[in-house]
Formats: C-alpha cells, structure tokens, sequence
C-alpha cells in the first residue's frame, strides 16, 4: 500500500501514455500497469498522447484542473515533455521506465520492467531532484533532467527518433552514434565556466555534452560520478576521435556501456556555454531543443519525483 500520509491528499493521479515510447512497449504494458495502480488502491486516469506537444498541453490542462500527482509512461523524452509542462507548479511526478534510453529511471535506481517500477513507487517517497534549463542561440529555454550535448551525440538523437527507432535498449543509440560518425566531422566548441574559475575550453570534439545522470544513451556511462540531487552538473568533452580509436572503444560500450579512451575529459560545472565553429544542435534527454551557441545551468533541486524507498 501507498503511505497515504502524503499520497491521498494528491489522488486522483494521472498517467500520460506514450503508445510509440519503447517500440510499442509502453502500450503492451499498460494493462499490468492500470491493475498494479488498482491494487495498490490508486485511482488513476490513464490518458493516451499522440505527439510531444499533446503530451505538453494534456499535462498543463491536467494541472490547472487541479491535478498533482503526474505519471509518464514512457521514455526520458516523454518525462522530458511532462517536466517542462510542470514547470513551477506544485506537483509530484513518476516516471514508469518504459522507452528506449531510460536513464533518469536508471539514476533512480528504479527497476528496468515498468510494472515493477510501478510497484515500487506506488510504495516510494518523494524526493526532490537537480535539472539542467539550457537556452539555445534562439531564445529558446527548455529544461532537461539527464543528458545534454551538441556534436556527434546530437546527430545520433535524431537517428535515434527516426530510422533506429524501433531498436532496443543501447544498441539503438550505438548504432545511431556509428551512422552519424559515417559523416562527421569534428567540431570546434568553445567551452565557457560561469560560476567557476576554471579556465575556458577550445577543443575539436566528437562531442561536448553536460549531464545530471552517470548515464545516457540507454547506458553509456559519459558521467559515472553525476548525482540527481547535488547542485552540480558533469561537463563532458570527447576530443575528436579517428575511425581506429572508435573501433577499439566500442566493445566496451556495447558490453558494458564504459567509453574508456585519453581522449575525453570531465568537469563538475555549475553553469557552461558551448560556442561552435559551425552550426550545429544542442539535444537534451534527446530531443533537439536548438542551436548553439547554448548556455546550461543548474537548477538546483528543481522538481519533485517519486523515488523507491532507500534501502
């Protein structure tokens, strides 16, 4: 059973259902999900989202009729959405893991199968978590919750959504990752520390990217050491890297997702500009939000979500 202390007074809950997310596993798993919420004695209203922006009107609508407990069944792209549509009200979120990536879930230590995920935080806590809010060269503002990067990283999220969609788990984003490089070119960024003393960073990279979690990609660990709630964010510079160096590096990426190479360095940041040579994307949770030059910063304990119960 829920603790009721602080569940019952946000009933009824909603859950955003993104049929697409996982291949089309979020919808063969909604019926274990709907009877895991009817056993655990949570009325919940299961609401289906046919794009990203419906999923962000659905969640706003669903808060200003008074709703305050939002689930995302899905991707860290569907909890990107619904994160940025609860943006400054008082709500608690749960994710229920069920896309390709995962990796907030994972950060969360919360099971890999959504139904248990569910049990888990029908009987979890709150706890409140870090974001990242990046704001790209048109004005843009847009708030992420795990992994963020402009280079190779960027062109593979777009594969990744489009031709390798329907692959599994890290071997969709590797995959991605190895067609984007099949035209790549490195990339001159220009990294700037606010709130820092660190020194300014120019580097041709594979990739620049700044995360909250140890992991993106459905696994890659670019940032082992990133915790969700320490007022801190993980610079991560991948120097460019030739076609022999990547052959070498990939065996661990896939097997273990560890990218193990002299070539790639890391910064606890609390705020970093990216400037580029050329045009180019910057991605968060792996949905392009817009151009560089981006600045991203900490937004220290920003959102509230359901957790597990520490052990």
């Amino acid at each position: 059973m829920p603790d009721q202390s602080f569940l019952s007074s946000l009933l009824p809950a909603v859950v955003f259902v993104n049929p697409a997310a996982g291949g089309g596993r979020a919808e063969s798993c909604l019926p274990q999900i709907q009877k895991t919420f009817e056993a655990a004695s949570v009325p919940a209203e299961f609401i289906p989202t046919g794009s990203a922006e419906e999923l962000e009107w659905k969640t706003l609508g669903a808060i200003k009729s008074g709703k305050r407990l939002l689930f995302a069944l899905g991707g860290d792209g569907t909890l990107h959405r619904m994160v940025n549509a609860a943006s400054g009200f008082d709500v608690l979120l749960g994710v229920l893991p069920a896309g390709g990536g995962n990796d907030f879930a994972a950060a969360l230590q919360l099971p890999e199968d959504p139904v248990a995920a569910a049990r888990a935080l029908l009987r979890g806590q709150p706890k409140r978590v870090d974001l990242a809010r990046a704001r790209t060269a048109d004005g843009r503002v847009r708030l992420y919750l795990g992994g963020g990067g402009l280079g190779i990283d960027a062109e593979a999220a777009r594969f990744a959504s489009g031709a390798f969609r329907r692959l599994p788990g890290r071997s969709r984003y590797l995959l991605s990752a190895l067609r984007a490089f099949s035209t790549h070119r490195a990339l001159g960024v220009k990294a700037e520390f606010r709130l820092s003393d660190l020194a300014p960073i120019e580097s041709k990279c594979l990739l620049a990217a700044v995360l909250n979690t140890p992991t993106y990609g459905a696994g890659i660990r670019l940032a082992p050491g990133a915790r969700l709630d320490d007022g801190w964010l993980d610079a991560v510079i991948v120097e460019d890297l030739g076609a022999l160096e990547v052959l070498r590096i990939l065996p661990g990426l896939f097997r273990r997702g560890e990218l193990q190479t002299p070539h790639l360095k890391r910064l606890r940041v609390q705020a970093v500009k990216f400037t580029t040579d050329r045009p180019a994307m910057f991605h968060g949770d792996g949905e392009l939000l817009g151009p560089a030059p981006v600045e991203i910063e900490i937004m220290p304990q920003a959102v509230r979500v359901l957790a597990p119960v520490e052990t």
